[in-house]
Formats: C-alpha cells, structure tokens, sequence
C-alpha cells in the first residue's frame, strides 16, 4: 500500500501515524508539504519527503475577503506542479492523506482519481458562539465576519472532495455544518503516552543554572505562542498574587512571542512585553522564566517537574499540550471552555475555572500550590484518562489503520 501525507507543514498533526506506517511491512509512506514551512520540521525516519515551492502570495488587487481562498488554489496547484514529475514515474497512491485547510488538497482528486482521500478537518470558523469575539478584549467586526465566511470555502470544497474525513475532538467536529458531520468522525492524533509519563526523579535545568526537581514549588504555563487566544493576559494578571501568596514558586513559561492565531500585540513588540508591562512592579520577575521554544524532551522535564500546570483557550482547537501535561501526571488548572471541558471534569481529573476570571485563577492555584498532597489523586486520574482516550499506541493507531483499509 502506497500512502501520501500531505501538509504544508510535513509532518505536522501526521508525524506519529507517518512514522508508525513507515515501520509496518508492505507501506510505502510519503509526505508532501511546502519547502520554505519545512525548514524547522524535524524528519521523520523512512518517510521521504516531496517539497513543493511557496506559491505566490495573492496580488493587492485581489479583494481582501478571498486573498486566503486565491493562495489556497495557488496552493493547490504548486502541489499538483510538483507531484506531476513523480507521477511521470510511477507514483500512484492508494491512500492521501490531507490536511485540506490551506488548499494543499484542492486538486487531487482529480490528479489521482484511483486514490482514497482522507482529510483532517480540524476547524470551521463561526462569527458567534466560538473564538471569533469570545474575549472582549479583542471584539469582532462585521468584516471579520465577512471574512470568516470566505475563509471557510476551503474547507467546504475539501469536504466535498474527500472519500471521508476526521476531526480531532467532539467539539471540533460539532462546529461543521450539521449536513457534513456525518461524513467526519472523530480521531485524535494521538500522545505518546510511554514517553510522556510521570518521572518523580525529573530534573529541569534553568537558563541561571538552577535546578528544579519533582516535587519542587513549580507553576508551569505552555504555548506554542504566548497570546491571548490561549489565555496568556489572563496567567500574566493572575501571577501577582500567587507570586505573593507563594514565595517559594518558580513559574515556567514555554513559547516564542509570535502570534499562532489572533492578532498581533498592539502598542508592544510582543504580547509578552505587551503583559510585562501591564502587570509592572507587581513580579517577582528573578521568579518568572520565559524560556522560549523548547526541545521536546526539555519540554517533557518542563512538566514532569509541574506541581501546577495552567491551561487556557478560547474555543478553539484543543492543544496537545493540555493533553500532555495530564499524561505527564500534571494538576492541570484550565479555563471551562468547550474543547477543554470535553476532556477535563472539574474535582475529577483535573481542576476548572471561568477563562476571564484572574482572580479565580489566582485563587484556585494557590490552593493547589499549598496543598498538592489533596490532589494526588487528581493527578493520576488525569493520566488514566489520557491513557484511555488518547494514546496514539492503543487508541489512535488502530483507529488510522480502519479507517485506511475501509
């Protein structure tokens, strides 16, 4: 069996399933995605890849609402350039696999029309009732709402295009139009749950030289990027009194200080200064460490040697790194938004409060600072749920594996 996986940022959500296909007898497992995003992607072993070039970015002339929708076929078409070589010389898969989003999968059913498409449909925009003006901090206008509608004709022609198609959490695959949701069920890409896993010999070198071990005072806090869509204003206004109330605490922070998905920081560089600076003299900033992008195994130690992980979002998609920080045996404090909510019950394995409510955020984690012995149980419930639910090994894998041979 001949699979192509196909994602502008190869491998993206595909790296375990690509790795895990490539390991099997019989399957040849190729990815496809865009030459300039892959550069900072790790390779997956025995997975060759094909880079396509970046397409063009649409001309000023294009109306504003479409730009998305013109780069998304321009997209679509430097894929079908690229792979027109390789199909010179043989190349016929059995099975794509796509993450239709950015147009990467426009055309190929009609470029291989023997193939099977499966496509990841990870998120379909609402003007109300989801992200789009959840924090009135940042409201929407009615352009937005404009936009967002053409925004999601990618996706609309992808569903119609596909054989059939997954989303990643119940609540993800409930923002879809009612009509396609019989078509998407539901499949998590998976945690490596073997290897994020709980360790009460964890250690985690500070950037001062510094160690913290397990069982240390630690409040950790992670995102691919600090911003608000995952609730960074909301930690940053909540850190001065547990600072206070905590003097011992050391809080971790991983993530850089671009913007993954909302707006960029207004009146500051970043959003991280942007909130420095809000909550000024009220740090204890010797305490407070920003460490960046991490390195997955630095990352693990970050929340093996977690007493409190918090986690925001607005509702969006669901991190992986919520999960992991549950399978690493993390208290996980987050906000009781929908994708969350689905995962986590407060008092049961994890801990919940109202996404704008510093204060609440603030008091509920000094409680757990004070007293971690009260959530042992907490902690380990958390993991059993992850285990159960999301193991990419037990649960995920055969869950790809039928849905490629159906």
């Amino acid at each position: 069996m001949e699979v192509l996986l196909v994602h502008p940022n190869f491998p993206g959500q595909f790296r375990r399933i690509a790795g895990a296909l490539a390991r099997m007898p019989g399957v040849r497992v190729i990815g496809v995605g865009d030459s300039s995003w892959m550069n900072a992607t790790a390779k997956v072993p025995d997975v060759p890849v094909i880079a396509y070039p970046a397409p063009p970015r649409s001309g000023d002339s294009t109306h504003p609402y479409v730009r998305s929708f013109d780069e998304a076929v321009r997209r679509g078409q430097q894929v079908i350039q690229t792979l027109a070589a390789y199909k010179q010389q043989g190349l016929e898969p059995d099975v794509i696999v796509a993450h239709p989003g950015w147009g990467d999968a426009f055309f190929l059913r009609e470029f291989f029309p023997g193939a099977r498409i499966v496509g990841l449909f990870e998120y379909y925009y609402h003007a109300r009732g989801a992200d789009v003006g959840f924090d009135p901090e940042t409201p929407s206008k009615l352009e937005d709402v404009f936009r967002l509608r053409m925004l999601n004709t990618t996706q609309l022609l992808a569903l119609d295009s596909c054989d059939e198609g997954f989303s990643p959490t119940e609540w993800q695959r409930s923002r879809f139009p009612a009509m396609w949701q019989e078509r998407l069920s539901v499949l998590h890409e998976g945690i490596d749950t073997a290897r994020v896993a709980p360790d009460a010999g964890a250690s985690f070198t500070l950037p001062n030289g510094a160690v913290l071990k397990a069982g240390d005072e630690v409040l950790t806090y992670v995102s691919r990027n600090l911003e608000p869509y995952r609730g960074f204003h909301v930690f940053m206004r909540a850190l001065p009194a547990i600072l206070q109330a905590r003097p011992q605490c050391q809080v971790l922070i991983v993530g850089a200080d671009g913007s993954s998905y909302g707006p960029k920081a207004v009146g500051a560089e970043s959003h991280r200064q942007k909130y420095l600076a809000e909550v000024a003299g009220k740090l204890d900033l010797s305490r407070m460490h920003f460490l960046g992008a991490l390195p997955f195994g630095d990352y693990v130690k970050v929340l093996q040697v977690s007493r409190l992980h918090v986690y925001l979002t607005y509702p969006f998609i669901l991190s992986w790194s919520m999960l992991e920080a549950m399978s690493a045996g993390c208290l996980v404090l987050a906000s009781s938004t929908p994708p969350v909510e689905e995962v986590i019950t407060d008092g049961e394995n994890g801990l919940l409060f109202p996404f704008r409510s510093h204060d609440v955020l603030a008091t509920r984690a000094i409680d757990a600072l004070s007293t971690p012995e009260s959530f042992t149980r907490l902690r380990q419930r958390a993991r059993e749920s992850v285990v159960r639910k999301y193991d990419f090994e037990t649960v995920s894998l055969p869950a790809y594996l039928q849905m490629l041979k159906a």
